[in-house]
């Protein structure tokens, strides 16, 4: 088992992780309220990689509008993809935005 990521290489990672548009942060805070305690280097490196895409590919990943490709595709990345676009059961504030950004009725 790999151990967990130190305090000092989470608060890294956080600060990578920012971002420049409200949905992407959105995606990027619930991924670490719901497992911070648990990443490794490897959950790191490969967020790394996702964090290294513009705003809106980032994005259309979390979104499922395109999935990994090239040096994107590979276990790590779809691991920590995965986690980012798992909701919370019961979800619904999130699904409805994510669905339906502006809250609009459909």
């Amino acid at each position: 088992m790999t151990t967990p990521l130190d305090e000092r290489a989470l608060s890294k990672l956080k600060w990578r992780c920012r971002r420049g548009m409200l949905e992407n942060d959105l995606f990027i805070k619930r991924f670490f309220v719901r497992h911070e305690g648990r990443l490794t280097p490897r959950h790191a490196d490969a967020l790394t990689q996702l964090m290294d895409l513009s705003d809106n590919d980032l994005l259309d990943l979390l979104l499922r509008r395109k999935e990994p490709a090239d040096d994107l595709d590979s276990p790590d990345v779809r691991e920590v993809l995965g986690m980012l676009r798992t909701q919370p059961p019961g979800d619904t504030a999130t699904q409805r935005s994510t669905a339906n950004p502006q809250g609009n009725p459909t």
